[in-house]
């Protein structure tokens, strides 16, 4: 099916272009949201019409979208949640849960303008791309850690469940040096008993 394009849309084209795309993305995604037309020659005319008026909404739309992105881009958000030792969330974070961190924080995210391909699904920092506009793209930094205490040490560049594996290891070693220190003292051969 061929669409004119009514604003930029990744991977398709720009403004007024006219591409061709399967139907079900057309008839479900592009003509609902009212981001094409059906390429029919009505449709063409009128479009040549109000080019200008599109283009004009779609340059208004553009820097509404730079200026609330300004405040928004470089920020950090806290996500406290539940993981395993290796630091596998039991949960996952999603468009949703990034979006509900943001607009706690004061601003005014969509879920649909969070673009992550998949949910989160380990403690650390992560960057993610929040899309206010087709053509407005900024970043943000995701902090999801187990406690605030860790959420601290992350930002300053520790990787906790490292340093949490070398603490268990360090650990572990000393345990196995006071048990062969206990077995020594108390007179206990390590090999077999000769009879």
């Amino acid at each position: 099916m061929e669409v004119i394009l009514l604003e930029r849309v990744e991977s398709l084209g720009a403004i007024g272009e006219v591409v061709k795309v399967k139907n079900g993305f057309a008839r479900n995604y592009l003509l609902p949201q009212h981001k094409a037309l059906l390429a029919t020659d009505a449709n063409k005319a009128r479009f040549e019409r109000e080019r200008a008026a599109i283009e004009a909404r779609n340059e208004k739309a553009r820097t509404a979208a730079q200026a609330d992105g300004q405040s928004l881009d470089g920020t950090i958000y806290v996500l406290i949640r539940q993981a395993g030792e290796t630091g596998q969330l039991y949960g996952s974070v999603a468009a949703r849960d990034i979006a509900d961190a943001i607009n706690t924080a004061g601003h005014k995210v969509e879920r649909k303008h969070v673009a992550i391909q998949q949910p989160i699904k380990t403690i650390g920092m992560h960057d993610v791309t929040i899309r206010l506009h087709p053509e407005v793209a900024l970043k943000v930094t995701l902090n999801v850690a187990r406690s605030r205490d860790e959420a601290d040490r992350q930002a300053k560049g520790e990787n906790v469940i490292a340093a949490g594996q070398a603490a268990d290891k360090a650990a572990d070693e000393e345990a196995a040096k006071e048990i062969a220190a206990a077995a020594q003292a108390a007179g206990f051969d390590r090999g077999p008993v000769d009879g």
